[in-house]
């Protein structure tokens, strides 16, 4: 497996070994000891799988005091997938980093706990995959406006289609600090 560093430190981009012929191909995607070698976390404890069609975005998600850190991949269909930096003392707060995650390209992004993450399915349907690190808490959800403008993630679509509760999000600048991940 290899790994590209992004501009937000801590995330990275994950290239697994694909190998392929005429019947198909074979790719790993976890291996404890790669990992470990890698410097990412070798214990997950939670998968989750969504399917969704084109336009949804979902996000931009993260936990405040159960962080959760992700390895995030499609299996069918493209999607842009973004991770924002919300740890507060990081000189990259605020920012945002984006890539494209299909079923053609075989990436896989590692986001970190302090990260909000979102994604915007950019095929006509896309089944996503989500290893996480810790268990999902509702009730210690939070999140930040998809499209908020100080933030200005280029999504490829403009007109995301998004939960009600994903609509309600406030933009960065105004949610309390108490209400982001605490690390």
């Amino acid at each position: 497996m290899d790994v590209r560093e992004t501009p937000l430190p801590g995330v990275r981009l994950l290239m697994p070994r694909v190998h392929g012929d005429s019947r198909g191909f074979f790719m790993e995607c976890f291996h404890a000891k790669t990992f470990e070698r890698l410097g990412l976390p070798q214990l997950f404890v939670q998968d989750n799988h969504s399917r969704s069609a084109r336009g949804v975005t979902r996000g931009l998600h993260f936990q405040r005091r159960h962080g959760q850190g992700k390895i995030v991949r499609v299996v069918t269909g493209a999607v842009f997938d973004v991770a924002v930096d919300l740890r507060t003392a990081s000189p990259t707060f605020g920012r945002w980093f984006g890539t494209i995650l299909s079923e053609d390209n075989n990436l896989m992004m590692y986001i970190p706990e302090g990260f909000a993450h979102g994604f915007q399915v950019i095929s006509d349907k896309a089944d996503f995959l989500y290893k996480c690190t810790d268990f999902y808490d509702p009730e210690d959800e939070g999140g930040i406006l998809w499209n908020d403008p100080e933030i200005a993630i280029d999504w490829p679509l403009r007109d995301g289609l998004v939960s009600s509760k994903d609509g309600k999000y406030l933009p960065l600048s105004q949610t309390p600090g108490d209400h982001l991940p605490l690390l």
